[in-house]
């Protein structure tokens, strides 16, 4: 049995260095919703010494809500905005000896498209015109997922150590109670349940079906460094290999 286990980098948090042995894949911010040249080129260090994989974490330009307000851009729109910043990342990672690896879109721009294939499909376009190699990251059991499939792409189903789930499956939105796991055990509880049975408690107390290749970390999260040791503790404990999904 082998797991994913990612976090999102890059984003002036200032944890990242402590983070990076505990997974095999970041999704590093490309400076629309947060970080810039010099912390893209220090986190990709990071990550290469660690051998992490790498992977863009593109979002809408919203520094000031962390990119995490929903908008209504044109597609087109959509399609330039992760491309460009793909490219900036990706010119970072090449110019470090390093390769690009994965496509993670962050925060609005993922939830949203998790539920519009509109939006879905201008996203795995983009990933699919700059490099059809590099696997899509998205909400497992999602629409992004089955729009990036339809492209073409490899895809990773994403479930998360962090967060509360509805019993469609889809994320507690952040602004309503108990969206975020703040316990160490129940998160641990949670990702192991996800991995060796396939399913998860939703915030109705109900277990679903969910399909998990790779396991998130928040890297903003106040116990962040904490759930990662702690996790990756417990899948060897319980004999889960950690490892990239191109590993």
């Amino acid at each position: 049995m082998r797991i994913d286990l990612n976090c999102d980098m890059g984003e002036g948090c200032g944890s990242d260095a402590e983070l990076m042995p505990y997974i095999s894949s970041t999704n590093i911010a490309c400076g629309n919703h947060a970080g810039d040249i010099d912390t893209m080129k220090r986190t990709v260090d990071l990550a290469l010494e660690h051998g992490v994989a790498i992977g863009a974490h593109p979002g809408y330009a919203d520094r000031e809500n962390f990119g995490r307000t929903s908008m209504n851009l044109p597609i087109a729109e959509v399609h330039k905005l992760v491309t460009d910043q793909i490219a900036d990342l990706n010119e970072i990672v090449v110019s470090c000896g390093g390769r690009l690896s994965h496509v993670k879109p962050h925060g609005a721009l993922y939830n949203q498209a998790a539920g519009d294939t509109r939006l879905a499909t201008a996203i795995a376009g983009a990933v699919r015109d700059f490099d059809d190699s590099l696997i899509f990251y998205g909400l497992a059991n999602s629409l992004s997922i089955s729009t990036a499939m339809s492209l073409g792409l490899k895809t990773a189903n994403e479930v998360f150590a962090d967060r509360t789930y509805q019993t469609d499956g889809s994320l507690t939105p952040r602004g309503e109670p108990n969206a975020l796991i703040a316990d160490e055990a129940t998160a641990v509880e949670q990702v192991l349940d996800m991995i060796k049975y396939g399913r998860i408690r939703s915030f109705g107390a109900i277990m679903i079906p969910i399909v998990a290749d790779t396991v998130c970390i928040h890297g903003d999260g106040e116990h962040a460094v904490s759930f990662a040791r702690a996790i990756n503790s417990e899948l060897r404990r319980n004999g889960v290999t950690i490892l990239a999904i191109n590993g």
